[in-house]
């Protein structure tokens, strides 16, 4: 395993702390600064936008840059907006650190998701980027707990001193062990922005935001099922939830081999799971051991699907692989948005806890139904070769409108 991908990991376990591990202390957060617990809300929902926008405009911006420094400056700002929570005196300026911490998450996946893929043969992409992403995961399983913990007993600003430390030590650990990885052939921002103009691009997106808006729209109002219908003690979530976490590292891991192998045949099938893992979990849902085995597979099968996504929408991309990758995490977020309020709206139509279970469920078999779409139609649409596009189309001016109806 190439060295390097253990500082791009590690760049993944403080992203996800950094994301996530905000949640257990909201209460803390919300007294410190007297504000609301909606209000503290936003530092999570806040976030998770600026990330779409990062991950879509940053990536842009940095495209024509050589990676490695990409990489280090995006890590700069990642500590940045860390340190900006830690000693945030207001609200207003704890929201500003998020957002800063942030804009660079989209970035990083996005272009340290290409610079993983290069490192390693052809034949172990999709293993490589799983590596990478197994920090993210990582902090699900182990990070967020830890991260919790530490800001109940030493105040909620010591977990983002911390947080900031392993940016501090990633950036470090990327300067020393990440090889120069010069930026795209066409180094011309333009070229890969027409990525979305290609279909296959387009559709790999609205896969990402309809598998993951399956899982996180499940997984949002997990606590509510697990406690009034399978009738565990609130006690028991976190548990849990650690459950949910272990299944989705080794999930990613799994994954990543599986894409290696074929990736479109190996999303189709684990997408087709999912759906079935979902609908089990809703008919059974009141029995505790046949929870405790779906929360496991929740994880393990929903989480399979990362590397084969983020390998697909860049191979589709043809040379414009760093402003798909960027937009995929994008997509990713998205549906974490778009399936918590779906589930959400089930809920509060009077379907009860169950209810974002098979609103997840039918997510997941559209996912589904859109890769094959896409899988039918991919003969009819090679990714082209941009760098061999003539020299007067690198000054052509791009269409907007399909560009405005991606964002839209």
């Amino acid at each position: 395993m190439p060295s390097g991908l253990i500082a791009l990991a590690l760049g993944g376990f403080g992203i996800g702390l950094t994301e996530f591990g905000i949640v257990g202390l909201l209460p803390e957060i919300a007294t410190d600064f007297t504000v609301t617990e909606s209000a503290a809300g936003y530092l999570v929902s806040g976030y998770a936008l600026s990330v779409a926008v990062g991950a879509i405009f940053l990536t842009g911006a940095v495209s024509r840059i050589e990676r490695k420094r990409v990489l280090v400056s995006l890590m700069v700002l990642f500590i940045l907006g860390n340190l900006i929570s830690a000693i945030a005196p207001t609200y207003e300026i704890m929201l500003l650190g998020r957002i800063v911490a942030a804009l660079c998450h989209g970035a990083f996946f996005g272009v340290g998701a290409v610079v993983a893929a290069d490192m390693v043969a052809a034949n172990r992409k999709a293993g490589a980027i799983s590596l990478m992403f197994a920090g993210l995961t990582i902090a699900n399983v182990v990070g967020v707990p830890l991260g919790t913990f530490l800001g109940q007993e030493l105040g909620w600003r010591s977990t983002f001193w911390a947080i900031t430390v392993i940016g501090v030590v990633t950036l470090v650990g990327i300067q020393l062990l990440v090889a120069s990885s010069p930026a795209a052939p066409s180094g011309s921002l333009r070229s890969e922005v027409r990525v979305f103009r290609r279909p296959q691009v387009l559709l790999s997106a609205l896969v990402s935001i309809l598998a993951f808006g399956s899982v996180v729209g499940a997984y949002t109002y997990i606590a509510f099922t697990l406690t009034d219908v399978t009738g565990f003690a609130t006690e028991a979530v976190p548990w849990l939830l650690l459950l949910f976490g272990v299944g989705t590292f080794i999930g990613n891991l799994v994954g990543g081999r599986a894409a290696d192998r074929a990736m479109d045949k190996s999303l189709l099938v684990i997408l087709g799971l999912l759906a079935v893992v979902l609908a089990v979990f809703g008919l059974t849902a009141s029995n505790m051991w046949a929870a405790l085995v779906a929360m496991f597979l929740l994880g393990a099968i929903g989480f399979a699907t990362a590397p084969g996504l983020q390998l697909r929408i860049m191979e589709v991309a043809g040379d414009a692989p760093t402003m798909a990758s960027g937009a995929n995490v994008a997509a990713l977020n998205v549906g974490n948005a778009f399936g918590a309020w779906l589930g959400g709206m089930a809920i509060a139509a009077g379907f009860g806890f169950v209810s974002p279970l098979w609103v997840g469920a039918g997510l997941a078999l559209a996912a589904a139904l859109v890769l094959a779409t896409a899988i039918a139609t991919k003969a009819k649409d090679p990714a082209p070769d941009l760098a061999a596009a003539p020299a007067d189309a690198a000054i052509e001016p791009v269409p907007t409108e399909p560009v405005a109806a991606e964002r839209a």
